[in-house]
């Protein structure tokens, strides 16, 4: 039996299970940073109680019954053992607060996303199939604040407007992606990564960039929406790995 089937008397266990593994490969593939980042995942109707992850424990070490549940309507969440640090409350209680459609949200300060943020120009040009794939399907925040204490992370929260952008490209901090589920979010994290890597790369090289047309960016990124079950796939793959390896990710 797979170590994801042993689910201890613990609410939500199965998205627990799948939240621990999100922030193993995350901690793996070195797209956090230190004790800093937060991912979180709704788990009543309207978003506003999530799972998240301890006050500034690594990545690497989080299991399943770690993670904690904060109500983004009750500021005495805080209070509790290893409650979030400021500013994962600002930040993703903001969100789930008033983006009831971002079911899963993971904010990291991965490299290349970062580098992106960073730039005087944070947009994403469609120079291949990974980058299409964010075509029109991110918003750029160019208002940095300061730390994502509890204002800063409202206006960050208010910026999630438009459903089909589940990305933002936040200026001179990181990036924030959204979901429908873990494994949804993941996937799209793990290719923003990925798409920001090879436009990266490929100023480095000096030679012009050739930029996909308008049309086909959109299509491809319609393509890969639709493309089925890739999303579950993946995160399914990444915790046979890790029940291969016997980590106790899902304990």
């Amino acid at each position: 039996m797979s170590v994801t089937q042993l689910a201890p008397n613990m609410e939500h266990w199965q998205e627990r299970v799948d939240l621990a593994a999100a922030f193993r490969w995350i901690a793996r593939l070195n797209m956090h940073e230190a004790v800093a980042n937060h991912l979180s995942l709704s788990i009543n109707d309207d978003g506003t109680r999530f799972l998240m992850n301890p006050n500034q424990m690594h990545f690497s070490r989080i299991k399943a019954s770690d993670l904690l549940i904060v109500d983004a309507n009750d500021p005495e969440t805080l209070k509790g053992p290893n409650a979030p640090d400021p500013t994962a409350w600002g930040l993703h209680g903001g969100l789930h607060r008033h983006c009831p459609h971002a079911r899963c949200a993971m904010h990291v300060h991965s490299v290349h996303a970062t580098v992106l943020a960073c730039l005087q120009d944070p947009r994403l040009p469609p120079i291949d199939q990974n980058c299409a794939t964010f075509f029109n399907r991110y918003v750029i925040d160019t208002q940095y604040g300061g730390l994502a204490f509890e204002e800063e992370g409202e206006r960050c929260a208010q910026l999630f407007t438009d459903p089909k952008q589940k990305v933002m490209i936040m200026g001179n901090h990181g990036v924030m992606v959204i979901g429908d589920t873990v494994a949804d979010t993941f996937n799209r994290l793990y290719y923003f990564e990925r798409a920001a890597e090879t436009y990266i790369r490929a100023l480095q090289t000096g030679q012009p960039l050739k930029v996909l047309s308008d049309d086909i960016a959109e299509k491809t990124a319609q393509e890969l929406e639709g493309y089925p079950e890739q999303d579950a796939r993946h995160l399914s793959e990444l915790k046979k790995i890790l029940d291969s390896e016997g980590s106790d990710y899902a304990s």
